[in-house]
């Protein structure tokens, strides 16, 4: 169960900004391929199998959170403390 925890599950927003280019990249590039090769070759199936290829490889390359993907992180505050906050709500009813 310890091993399932340590795999990192998120993508920081710099990384899906790019995961997002490369999915429409990698699509467009094997639909145009695809449509090209199914015209030369008359067959429409070839340019569904050509497309579904590209889907799998970008789903491969942008679904999981690679390490290229979390290379900046937030830098994220520190949680205010139980007793911090309520101090600061007695104050602002005092006034």
């Amino acid at each position: 169960m310890d091993f399932l925890n340590s795999i990192p599950t998120h993508m920081d927003f710099d990384g899906q900004h790019k995961a997002e280019r490369f999915s429409r990249i990698i699509i467009s590039l094997f639909g145009v391929v695809g449509l090209v090769w199914g015209y030369i070759i008359q067959q429409f199936s070839q340019t569904v199998y050509i497309v579904g290829a590209g889907f799998v490889l970008a789903s491969l390359v942008t679904i999981p959170p690679w390490p290229m993907y979390r290379r900046k992180p937030l830098p994220w505050q520190k949680p205010r403390s139980e007793n911090a906050g309520e101090s600061n709500q007695k104050t602002k009813k005092k006034k």
